[in-house]
């Protein structure tokens, strides 16, 4: 049965909704981790440190497709919600062009000035060559990688999440495929690693193109448009905070691989990254299910639906807490085998590794609510708020717990650091949200009735 943005919804119709596009945020991190698996044990442990020493600068580069995916949907939602369903199109289509043309831009800028930012960040000689290569081959495909990540927000507006689906899956099996093929076969190397990951972002961002420039069965179709600035400023406005929030974390990456290099040196950088490769999996859950109802709350909004509204904010606290915990337990039982899938080979790593994944996976027992709250007001198209909690989350919260945790417990306090500064967020996520209910007409889960 099909599930329409104008429905209400109990549990089962959330998570049949969303399911798609935690499935699409899941496959794209496991697809990531296969990049990290392949390169860690076929090309080796410097050329891994080196790929997540320039992961964060290759993530602010193709930023883009996050602020308009976010902001572009919550908009396009509203439209939707109040009948403009020919404008929406209009605005849909503007928001794919302009992906295009900034992220581009950017990559040209990226490619031009590599070498000077990776020196700048800190790089040392031994990775140097190793992240120059990856940089520039994953640059060429910037484009693609932001247009894909839009599309996985706007399938969902278009009431298309399992063919958003579908198409994540596509681009994640030939970036498989191609790892197995490039690295493992041939014997490419890095540069083998990197080619297969391009390969999937152009197919993930060129796919959806020719479905949505094609008659199709969806709310959404590209079709011709005129500038409108007003409707971008809304646009980038709305999705400020998710363009704030991975710039904050790929700047807090760089922050954690220059701690991690004067704490424990190149061991420390590789062992950061297995976390985030795992992190990536259970952080997709959080992030897939505030993306896939994000519209759903967009929709209602713009309706005047404030008793619908209530229901989609009780019921979404309540299964993300318990997402909370089932991945806390996870993580914890998991961190050993997963830690030595990627670094079995070397027993110095394996062990700081595991012992730094033990004190990491405390920090899903609050990341939800904190991703779900960001998510929450960014539907509601309060950008300003929204883009608060992500700023204190990350460039504040997270930026004082790596500064200073380390210099009270060492290399132990970089991997306690993200714990505090998510319990702190969650407190001032809770604290928007009651301070907001009157502005939006909902109630507070637990609270009020």
């Amino acid at each position: 049965m099909r599930i329409q943005l104008s429905d209400h919804f109990n549990y089962g119709r959330l998570l049949r909704f969303t399911l798609p596009s935690i499935a699409m945020n899941i496959f794209t991190s496991l697809y990531g981790i296969v990049d990290g698996f392949f390169v860690s044990n076929y090309v080796g442990k410097m050329p891994f440190a080196a790929v997540n020493f320039i992961m964060p600068l290759l993530m602010i580069l193709g930023c883009t497709g996050f602020m308009f995916g976010t902001g572009g949907s919550a908009l396009i939602g509203l439209l939707l919600g109040e009948g403009k369903r020919e404008q929406a199109n209009r605005t849909f289509s503007l928001v794919v062009a302009s992906t295009f043309v900034l992220s581009a831009s950017l990559s040209v800028i990226g490619i031009a000035f590599l070498e000077p930012l990776v020196r700048l960040m800190g790089a040392s000689e031994a990775m140097m060559a190793d992240c120059l290569l990856y940089g520039r081959i994953i640059l060429c495909a910037n484009p693609f990688y932001a247009l894909q990540f839009l599309f996985q927000c706007l399938f969902i507006t278009a009431e298309k999440p399992k063919l958003g689906l579908l198409v994540t899956v596509a681009a994640g099996v030939a970036n498989m495929a191609g790892d197995w093929l490039f690295v493992a076969v041939f014997d490419w190397g890095l540069a083998g690693a990197a080619l297969a990951t391009s390969m999937s972002q152009m197919i993930g961002g060129l796919a959806p193109i020719v479905y949505f420039l094609r008659r199709n069965t969806s709310l959404l179709r590209l079709t011709r448009f005129k500038f409108n600035g007003r409707a971008l400023v809304r646009t980038c406005t709305n999705g400020c905070s998710e363009l704030m929030s991975n710039i904050a974390f790929s700047l807090l990456g760089m922050l954690y691989n220059m701690q991690l290099m004067r704490y424990a040196g190149e061991n420390g950088v590789a062992a950061y990254g297995v976390l985030m490769y795992v992190s990536m999996i259970f952080q997709a859950i959080f992030i897939g299910y505030s993306v896939g109802v994000a519209p759903v709350i967009s929709f209602h909004y713009g309706a005047a639906n404030r008793d619908e509204l209530t229901n989609l904010l009780s019921r979404s606290v309540r299964l993300l807490l318990g997402f909370s915990v089932a991945m806390f337990l996870a993580g914890e039982l998991a961190g050993q085998p997963l830690s030595r899938l990627f670094v079995g080979y070397d027993a110095e790593l394996l062990d700081m590794t595991a012992k730094a994944f033990a004190i990491f996976s405390f920090c899903f027992l609050f990341s939800g609510l904190a991703i779900f709250g960001s998510s929450f007001f960014t539907a509601l198209g309060d950008g300003l708020t929204s883009a608060l909690i992500s700023f204190l989350r990350t460039l504040v919260f997270q930026v004082l717990a790596v500064l200073l945790m380390p210099l009270m417990f060492g290399l132990t306090g970089v991997w306690l650091s993200i714990v505090v500064a998510e319990i702190m967020a969650v407190v001032v996520t809770v604290t928007f949200v009651v301070l907001r209910r009157g502005r939006y007409g909902y109630k507070l889960p637990f609270v009020e009735r």
